[in-house]
């Protein structure tokens, strides 16, 4: 474990929500074009804070790094305490990232209330790293359900017509889900003598059952959030309800609370319930990954079909992590970082033809091509990462996650590789209905291409994509150590 001397995490937890705040306060709907600026000014800054973690990070190093550790409820033995390792590092740089790109996506969109809605992004990039970070397992939870709040508004204020039903749903899922998971954590402070270290609870022995217990508790939460099948039924309805940075912000970066969930409380502090339940998991991941794929095809609103999408990606993800040998998981965190910006550009570009068209139904596109040349490369550029075309971030991580899945089982390997032909079939489909073709209507006709601020936030998702796609190494070593760690521990039974 090494102790920081600088308090990074700290800032890049707080730095966005002072930002927030600030906004909130001083913000006036009679100066829009001020709070926009200083929005994208806090989004800059707190993104440059997280550069240090990555330029300074011990790749070699095992545990975790740039540690912060200080008192805050001593009755209970609650610390702030906050650390990553090569797991949670990325995801970090990723939400900090994502929210640079939202500001500049609500920039001329959103006109009533601007400094309300910036400031809801960035008080949850702020409570979002916050769950990457928590070593704390009181923390985790309160930074885990704080970050409901700002997205629960953000549904509920900017929202489609039914935003008040999507927004309840959503908020009502996800706060069912992880009341059980505050029962496991009470649980296990007292099992562990009153901690909540979560590095403590890594190495508490547990009989199997206990540990079965915690392991069902947990996945409640991080099931709903990821959304695994059946409880993911609020997500179509939260995405085509959200405003576009909405959206963006739940595809790339929410979902993710559920999956690193995973990874750092339900794999190491259950790990003989884990392998137990590993089939059970697997198979809701295939549900997730097969019968969604097919879900997606069938829809008529652009969003949705998105939306599914994402479902059947985060099954990639679940699947991968239940395979126990490195190339499965690290495929499964690849997948996470890469559908961020690949889920996130889609819902940008969907985004970008509502705000022209005031239509989300694929019958009522037709031939963009014609009209929007530069918007269509860029859509095709996304559809077809979205579907893991090789030398796209998107082929990267599916590709390790069926490697792995080879190793694990051949049959699992083969049913998940299928995933790619209905990723293929969805994304394409949309591709050829929306973008090309004759223009099919006269609002096509009258469509103007991308201005410089749309085709800029596109065009820096575009290079993510390819660059990651062309050269993951970077992404893929920096997590290699924390990866075979987890493994190792997870290999080793805790039943005494």
């Amino acid at each position: 474990m090494m102790q920081s001397t600088f308090p990074l995490l700290s800032l890049a937890i707080w730095c966005p929500i002072a930002f927030g705040l600030f906004v909130l306060a001083f913000g006036r709907d009679d100066n829009p074009g001020l709070v926009r600026g200083v929005s994208l000014l806090g989004s800059i800054v707190s993104f440059l804070v997280t550069l240090p973690l990555i330029q300074n990070f011990d790749k070699a190093a095992h545990g975790v790094q740039f540690v912060e550790k200080a008192a805050w409820i001593d009755r209970f033995n609650v610390n702030y305490f906050l650390g990553i390792d090569g797991i949670s590092v990325w995801f970090v740089l990723l939400t900090a990232f994502i929210t640079v790109i939202v500001v500049i996506a609500g920039w001329e969109v959103i006109e009533k209330r601007v400094a309300q809605y910036m400031g809801a992004f960035l008080i949850l990039s702020g409570l979002m790293i916050g769950v990457f970070c928590a070593l704390d397992g009181l923390l985790f939870y309160v930074f885990f359900e704080a970050t409901l709040i700002p997205m629960f508004i953000i549904i509920g204020v900017w929202g489609g017509p039914n935003r008040v039903y999507a927004a309840i749903k959503f908020f009502l899922y996800t706060l069912l889900g992880s009341l059980l998971t505050l029962v496991a954590v009470l649980f296990l402070y007292f099992k562990s003598g009153g901690s909540f270290d979560v590095l403590v609870w890594h190495k508490l022995p547990l009989p199997l059952n206990t540990q079965i217990l915690i392991f069902l508790a947990f996945m409640m939460a991080f099931a709903v959030k990821v959304p695994m099948w059946p409880v993911h039924t609020w997500l179509p309805d939260a995405h085509v309800e959200a405003p576009t940075g909405g959206s963006v912000v739940l595809a790339a970066i929410m979902l993710k609370l559920g999956a690193y969930g995973f990874l750092r409380f339900s794999l190491p502090i259950a790990p003989d319930a884990s392998h137990s339940l590993a089939g059970f998991v697997i198979a809701l991941s295939l549900i997730a990954v097969i019968y969604i794929g097919l879900v997606a095809l069938v829809q008529s609103d652009m969003k949705k079909l998105v939306a599914y999408s994402s479902i059947a990606h985060m099954g990639f993800v679940t699947l991968g992590f239940f395979m126990f040998n490195d190339m499965a998981v690290q495929g499964g965190i690849v997948q996470m970082i890469s559908h961020g910006f690949v889920s996130g550009a889609m819902f940008l570009c969907i985004g970008v033809l509502y705000d022209r068209m005031h239509s989300r139904q694929i019958a009522d596109y037709g031939g963009v091509i014609n009209t929007m040349p530069r918007f269509a490369a860029l859509f095709v550029l996304f559809s077809l990462a979205n579907c893991g075309l090789p030398a796209t971030s998107g082929f990267i991580g599916e590709f390790m996650v069926i490697l792995g899945a080879v190793k694990y089982n051949f049959w699992i390997g083969l049913l998940a590789a299928t995933a790619l032909i209905w990723g293929a079939a969805y994304s394409l489909w949309l591709v050829k209905r929306v973008v090309f073709g004759e223009v099919g209507n006269k609002h096509v006709a009258e469509l103007k291409d991308l201005n410089m601020r749309e085709f800029f936030m596109l065009g820096l998702l575009a290079v993510a994509v390819l660059v990651m796609g062309l050269y993951p190494a970077p992404v893929t070593d920096v997590m290699q150590t924390s990866v075979a760690d987890l493994l190792q521990h997870v290999a080793v039974s805790k039943v005494h």
